[in-house]
């Protein structure tokens, strides 16, 4: 494992001293030729940047953070959401959705319901993966077991609708998964696997990057990094870094759990075509990220993002992840469709570079 890294932190940092990031001066001409509509910004971030604008050519990964206090008490902010998402596909040429597991907070049918309202508006309109998180399993969503109401809520049938399925670790349901697309000449490749990914998800998901080198790959799964800018390691860390996927009951079920740094030993750092990997599930900030390098010297972007714990829930946060048209510079927002706001602090809004950058 590569020891270089180089967290929100370092970059941030850095920002201040304008060597990263893209500020005035250092835009390229295609950025300068942005759309000019002005964005608002979230409440409090009055005197934090200005939105990014989208970058006309530019094409973006949508991805839903913890829903579940939205299942349970405030559906409206879920609804809007994706209602946004299919109104703006278009608009911010979305080429797919990504759930980041705790769709729901108590497993139950109710919640699922609403889950399965919000999500169905993207039917027909932008093709999503669903990977299921701590509370969308076991009784009251305690994670005891993994018995969860996903797969009837959420069809293998209604799955194969979408042109970008590529495949499930078991036909019959939608607990792990893949799927492809191509953008702007692209190739990608999303993985959504389980919460705490046991052993056999791992090695079938580890097959299916390498039948796949020619697309660049993103992993989801709800606990990969931590709010301090770690990933989550049971083994280093232990109990230190609270919500571990170790410290719960699917842990002591067959199969066992992968927290973050196993996924990244057994998986991520043997191939040369990841380039992010985005989870949930982590409270305080809810937020963290580090850039780190593979043995063979790709960089691969880990980023976390949670809104749950906010206000309603999250008051309907999601982050946007744009590419831009050099194919190497990628633009991370928050944006709400509730609030038509931007949250633009540098923890919430921020550029990053493909390295390599995608041909």
């Amino acid at each position: 494992m590569s020891d270089s890294r180089f967290t929100r932190r370092d970059i941030n940092r850095l920002a201040v001293g304008g060597l990263v990031g893209l500020g005035a001066g250092l835009s390229p001409r295609w950025l300068r030729a942005a759309d000019t509509t002005p964005l608002r910004r979230a409440p409090g971030d009055e005197n934090v940047a200005e939105p990014l604008p989208f970058v006309e050519g530019s094409w973006t990964i949508a991805a839903l953070p913890d829903t579940q206090v939205y299942c349970e008490r405030w559906p409206d902010h879920f609804y809007r959401q994706t209602e946004w998402i299919a109104k703006n596909k278009a608009k911010h040429d979305i080429q797919f959705v990504v759930h980041l597991g705790d769709i729901t907070n108590r497993n139950t049918p109710e919640q699922w319901t609403v889950a399965q309202k919000a999500m169905r508006t993207l039917d027909g309109e932008v093709s999503y993966s669903l990977a299921y998180g701590n509370h969308d399993c076991g009784p009251g969503g305690n994670a005891t077991t993994r018995d969860t109401y996903l797969n009837e809520y959420f069809t293998l049938t209604d799955a194969c609708k979408s042109p970008a399925l590529g495949g499930l670790l078991d036909e019959t349901r939608l607990d792990n998964s893949f799927h492809k697309f191509t953008a702007h000449g692209q190739k990608v490749l999303v993985l959504a696997l389980e919460w705490g990914p046991r052993d056999a998800p791992v090695e079938w998901a580890e097959k299916v990057v390498a039948a796949h080198p020619d697309h660049k790959v993103l992993l989801t799964t709800h606990a990969y990094m931590y709010y301090d800018d770690t990933r989550y390691d049971w083994t280093k860390y232990g109990k230190k870094q609270t919500w571990n996927p170790h410290s719960y009951g699917t842990a002591r079920l067959a199969g066992g759990v992968n927290d973050g740094q196993q996924l990244w030993d057994k998986m991520i750092a043997r191939h040369d075509n990841f380039f992010m990997t985005l989870n949930g599930h982590v409270l305080q900030d809810g937020l963290g990220r580090q850039t780190t390098a593979t043995p063979a010297g790709n960089h691969v972007h880990e980023l976390l993002v949670n809104y749950q714990m906010k206000k309603e829930g999250g008051e309907g946060f999601l982050r946007l992840v744009e590419f831009l048209p050099d194919r190497e510079t990628v633009q991370i927002k928050a944006y709400s469709p509730s609030l038509d706001a931007y949250k633009t602090d540098p923890q919430n809004q921020f550029t990053l570079k493909l390295n390599p950058a995608w041909g």
